[in-house]
């Protein structure tokens, strides 16, 4: 007989078992950021199996996750370039259905020595029913500004926006060229170390506005997400800022130790850290306001007074901000 969930927590344990002692149907909304198996330094899991078993393990969890949602809910998976298109198909096999296949692009990633630098990765939207699903698309807090908005401050605009596109981007405004301008993308910093909302004790952290979009779009108030793999307990601390409750699974009692007192210390309608629409408010690189590696404070000129461009005798070099990784 199943246990009667104990929602609000994260628990410790095997996602698998836990998510098969769930009642079947109770989860509203699934979101999973599992290990990469990539050989990934975690506090208690081994990242690094035997492609086969790594495959009959995602079969297991992505399993157990369809046997846990309501027949109108949704899956989202966060996953690399090196098992992206085996978990895609692995899903499908299972029973879901893909809603979208949304890349996430950043512009800085660690550079390589003999390949080409990974700026990237996937997250896929899947339903267990291709007709009924949650996808609240007319909400005014999930459209963004349209191109004729952003681009061309046009006042035929919608002013209510429109969807966003299937390509997120780290610094659209850094790569002008590479877009059109009938394309909005979404534009969610990776969660660097140098960045407010790090936590510090999990390496792999998603920003929480990205987790707003998702659960925003995918789920109501009052409706439960789920996070196999709670980690840095993103997911569940903006489940729980936007009124949803949330359940988490972890096999590191330190994460989850560190997850709980990140719970404990927000509130229900507490602001997600970031901004909602980066790409209107943040400068591009090389606009005013941003700063070269060869500024320095000292260089500060009184205001009004324009800034000598005349090159020093002796230029620094440029700091590497990535050590090479393979």
């Amino acid at each position: 007989m199943a246990a009667t969930p104990d929602f609000n927590n994260i628990h410790h344990g095997d996602c698998v078992a836990a998510m098969n002692s769930l009642p079947e149907g109770c989860i509203d909304l699934a979101f999973a950021d599992p290990p990469f198996n990539i050989g990934y330094d975690y506090d208690v899991y081994n990242d690094a199996q035997d492609s086969h078993a790594y495959l009959d393990w995602s079969r297991e969890w992505i399993s157990a996750v369809y046997r846990a949602l309501k027949s109108d809910g949704a899956f989202w998976l966060a996953i690399g370039d090196e098992y992206a298109a085996e978990l895609k198909v692995l899903s499908q096999q299972i029973g879901f259905h893909t809603r979208s296949w949304v890349v996430w692009y950043y512009t800085f990633g660690v550079n390589c020595k003999e390949k080409f630098t990974r700026s990237h990765a996937h997250l896929f939207f899947f339903v267990k029913d291709r007709e009924r699903f949650t996808f609240n698309g007319d909400e005014l807090e999930n459209r963004i500004p349209s191109a004729r908005q952003l681009v061309y401050g046009d006042k035929r605009a919608n002013p209510q926006g429109r969807l966003p596109d299937d390509t997120w981007i780290l610094r659209p405004q850094d790569v002008p060229e590479g877009f059109s301008a009938s394309e909005d993308t979404w534009y969610f910093p990776r969660v660097a170390g140098t960045f407010k909302e790090r936590r510090g004790f999990h390496g792999c952290q998603m920003p929480e506005q990205l987790l707003g979009r998702i659960i925003r779009f995918c789920s109501h108030a009052g409706e439960v997400v789920l996070d196999p793999f709670s980690g840095s307990a993103t997911t569940l601390a903006v489940a729980k800022k936007l009124g949803r409750q949330y359940l988490g699974f972890d096999l590191s009692q330190e994460y989850i130790a560190q997850g709980r007192e990140r719970l404990e210390a927000i509130h229900v309608g507490d602001p997600l850290n970031g901004a909602p629409e980066p790409n209107m408010s943040a400068p591009g690189t090389f606009s005013a306001g941003a700063r070269r590696l060869d500024e320095h404070p000292e260089d500060e000129h009184p205001p009004g007074k324009a800034r000598s461009r005349k090159p020093k005798a002796n230029p620094p070099k440029a700091r590497r901000l990535f050590p090479d990784a393979t």
